[in-house]
Order: structure tokens, then C-alpha cells, then sequence
């Protein structure tokens, strides 16, 4: 059996992941390769069919994932992944994003915070910042930052998605022009080949256009799986950002646009050093 990408990814044989590490490069095969049928998962792995149906019950429950005659594929084009899968998507790397957003960001800012779970982390990674006045239309930004007594938080009000815990429809739309502050930190459903700014609906671009139209700084916020991303909704143009801030290095074609236009570019450090 040839599991020798299994092995790079993971470090051990495929026959010997856990489930959660196997999920893990199942999610990662598919998002790769597309479609995947149980019989060849359960060869890759060495596993029974049995135990790769689990795992394939599992990720489609978390809403990763769909599943397909035989198998499991990607969600179809356009639609996004559910809020709580996305909480523990990537989270390290949503985390270390966060703590370097929270380096740039001084006491006493006034900020924007968009919709998504990496504005979300940035929230938390503020959480003790002293004097800073928030304004969001993502409520579990402020429910991040409704325990710091010195955090002044005006919430966007109108129709509640319920699931992410957000309000972007149309009695939403105006909110952030009612303001001008420091620093807007948001994220994207993707980024295109291109550049442009994509997400999954018109709401959602028509309310993080306007979040970026009225922040002096603007800090995109976004983990690698985001570059190359589908999304339908087209709004913006990464070079219009201030600072890109992301987990892994950048595609070389957006790598050279954003130093074409004079866009920072921070890539969070990992957790902890490589062993030599």
C-alpha cells in the first residue's frame, strides 16, 4: 500500500492515525483530489470500510464535507462550510494569525470587526486590550470582548443568521458608515487567482465593502485555505488592503501584487520552532 504522502503529512503510517488525524487527511485529500470513494480510503488507510464510514459520518456532520453515492466529495461551489465546523477548522492557524493581529493593534484603538471565525479569534486575542471602542455585526466578536470592562461594543442590529451569529441583511447595511475608525479587521470567503475578494453572497460583500470603505486601516485576515478558494460573490481587490495577515506563505503571483501596491504582508510564526 502506498500511504508515503499519509507518512510526510502525519509523521506515521497511515494504518496507525487516530481518528481525528485520519479525518484530518481524508479533508485534506479531498479538498486535493475531489470525490473519494470509501474502498479507497479504507486501502489508503488500512482501516475497514466500517471505520472510514464513521469518519465520513463524522466530517459530514461537522458540515466539512458531502457526502456522495459510494463516498465523500467537497461541498458544492458556492456554498460555505457551517460556522461551527469552521470554528475548528484551522484554528491554530486562525490563533496565530490572531496574536499578530493583536500585536498591531495599540490600547485605545477604535475598530471594525467583520463577519467569520478568524475576526472572530482576533477578538479573543484583544480580549485584555485597554480602551478599545468595537464596532461589529458579528455578535461572537462581541461576546469575545463583553467581559473587558474598558471595551466600549455597538452591535449592528437587524435579521440574525442564526447559525453564525451575524446580521448582514438589508437593515444591517449602513452600519459602518455611520463611523470612521482606526483599523477594520476582516476576513473573505476567498481569494481568486486574480486578486479579487470573493464570498458567498451579495450581503456579504455589500457589508464588508463598506466595513473597508470607512477604517483608515484595513487588515485582511485569513488562513492559507482561502487562497485559490471558491466563492461566487466578487467584491475588492486584495492590493486595496493595508495589511494581509495569513499562516502560511502567499501564492507568488499574489505575493508580487501585494508588493506591487505596498501591502504588508504578515505571516504568523508557527506555534512552536521545528525540531532540527
Amino acid at each position: 500500500m502506498n500511504n508515503g504522502h499519509i507518512l510526510r503529512t502525519t509523521g506515521q503510517p497511515a494504518e496507525l492515525l487516530s481518528a481525528e488525524d485520519r479525518m484530518g487527511a481524508i479533508l485534506a485529500r479531498v479538498g486535493v483530489h475531489g470525490f473519494q470513494s470509501i474502498d479507497a480510503l479504507a486501502a489508503l488507510f488500512g482501516v475497514t470500510t466500517q471505520t472510514i464510514r464513521r469518519d465520513v459520518n463524522a466530517l459530514c456532520d461537522r458540515g466539512l464535507c458531502r457526502r456522495r453515492h459510494g463516498g465523500i466529495d467537497v461541498l458544492p461551489e458556492g456554498e460555505n462550510v457551517a460556522y461551527p465546523a469552521r470554528q475548528i477548522l484551522d484554528r491554530e492557524a486562525k490563533r496565530r494569525i490572531a496574536r499578530c493581529v493583536a500585536d498591531a493593534v495599540p490600547e485605545n484603538a477604535s475598530l471594525f470587526f467583520g463577519i467569520g471565525t478568524t475576526p472572530e479569534e482576533c477578538a479573543h486575542a484583544l480580549a485584555d486590550r485597554a480602551g478599545l471602542r468595537v464596532m461589529t455585526n458579528n455578535l461572537n466578536v462581541a461576546l469575545a470582548l463583553r467581559g473587558n470592562p474598558s471595551c466600549e461594543l455597538t452591535i449592528a442590529g437587524g435579521r440574525l443568521r442564526k447559525l453564525d451569529c451575524d446580521v448582514i441583511a438589508g437593515e444591517a447595511h449602513g452600519f459602518f458608515s455611520r463611523f470612521s475608525v482606526d483599523i477594520g479587521i476582516y476576513g473573505v470567503g476567498g481569494v481568486a487567482e486574480d486578486g479579487s475578494l470573493l464570498d458567498f453572497n451579495h450581503d456579504e460583500v455589500r457589508m464588508r465593502t463598506e466595513l473597508a470603505s470607512h477604517c483608515r486601516r484595513r487588515f485582511l485576515v485569513l488562513d492559507h485555505s482561502k487562497f485559490g478558494r471558491g466563492a461566487i460573490v466578487r467584491g475588492g481587490h486584495i492590493t486595496e488592503v493595508s495589511c494581509v495577515f495569513t499562516d502560511q506563505a502567499v501564492p507568488s503571483p499574489i505575493a508580487a501584487m501585494l508588493e506591487a501596491a505596498g501591502v504588508a504582508l504578515i505571516v504568523a510564526p508557527p506555534s512552536h520552532p521545528p525540531t532540527l
